[in-house]
């Protein structure tokens, strides 16, 4: 199949082309600049040149191809309300141009959209809509009902490869700028994880064999007590080990970010496993977090940026 991507040459999307090359699928990949067309370039994949805003284009290329994978996304912590209405704007355009062709169209969100069930959030949770991303994703899961065979992916916040890993990234800079890692009100709160190689296989998955209308976990390890991350960057970089209340958590890691280290999102993936027979075999989230920082221009990096 010939397939539109977006965000194809993105830390997961250049995964996901990969695996979609592998599967003997041909790809059309949306550039927004030069370098990413050079990327495209480099693999022989077809270019689109456009950005998420240029809906026509997306429109475009949709009707064009076989199917669409969309990953770009513009993540402007700053102005994240106007980044998921860009994003929504680019899946209705997408999805318009696939209506009933019954072709794929495999939406990306999060699993942090269902955090805080009490339990491992399944794949029958919807999201809340406190959560902005759940938009898009109930934007694109409209589309099942107008003839395209429309699925989500939600990632893990914890994305992650032995280059990088997600927030747990982000949980090792804020630790190096304070000098020290720490955890809060006992570090209990757990976070789900998923390999980039893996994540890129269900993408591929979903887009093969998924049921219109529904959701895919892209989870490999259910719930990681913060807790054991915090340690791992504490024992990997030298650094001391704290306990915090949630009041200190402001003055380690600033309002907005203090929110998210102590949030709390075990997720299963057993039915994904199950429907699509996507079974995760790449390292774990720590593996590959002792990895990285145990290379010191990794650190260096973190210290610096």
């Amino acid at each position: 199949m010939k397939i539109f991507v977006t965000g194809a040459t993105g830390f997961i999307g250049s995964a996901v082309v990969d695996e979609l090359l592998r599967r003997n699928h041909t790809v059309i990949g949306l550039a927004r600049s030069d370098k990413s067309a050079q990327k495209l370039a480099d693999k022989d994949i077809e270019i689109v040149r456009g950005s998420l805003t240029d809906t026509d284009i997306l429109t475009e290329g949709a009707k064009n191809s076989d199917g669409v994978i969309h990953l770009g996304f513009n993540n402007n912590f700053d102005d994240m309300a106007g980044a998921v209405e860009q994003d929504v704007n680019a899946v209705n355009a997408l999805g318009n141009g696939l209506i009933g062709t019954n072709k794929p169209f495999v939406n990306t969100s999060g699993t942090l959209m269902v955090a805080y069930q009490g339990r491992p959030a399944t794949e029958d949770d919807a999201g809340n809509d406190k959560e902005l991303r759940s938009r898009s994703e109930k934007t694109a899961l409209g589309f099942a009902t107008k003839g395209v065979r429309a699925t989500a992916v939600r990632l893990a916040p914890t994305v992650h490869d032995a280059t990088r890993q997600g927030l747990a990234t982000v949980a090792s800079q804020i630790a190096i700028k304070n000098g020290a890692a720490a955890y809060f009100n006992g570090g209990t709160n757990e976070w789900p994880a998923v390999h980039r190689l893996d994540a890129a296989v269900l993408f591929v998955d979903a887009l093969e064999k998924g049921q219109a209308g529904s959701a895919y976990n892209a989870v490999a390890e259910t719930g990681i007590p913060f807790k054991d991350i915090a340690t791992t960057i504490s024992t990997t970089l030298g650094l001391p080990l704290k306990s915090l209340t949630s009041d200190d958590a402001i003055e380690y890691a600033g309002p907005f970010l203090s929110n998210t280290l102590q949030s709390n999102n075990p997720t299963s993936s057993d039915k994904t496993q199950r429907e699509l027979n996507w079974h995760p075999t790449q390292p774990g989230l720590l593996a590959d977090l002792q990895s990285f920082l145990s290379d010191s221009k990794n650190v260096e990096y973190l210290k610096n940026n």
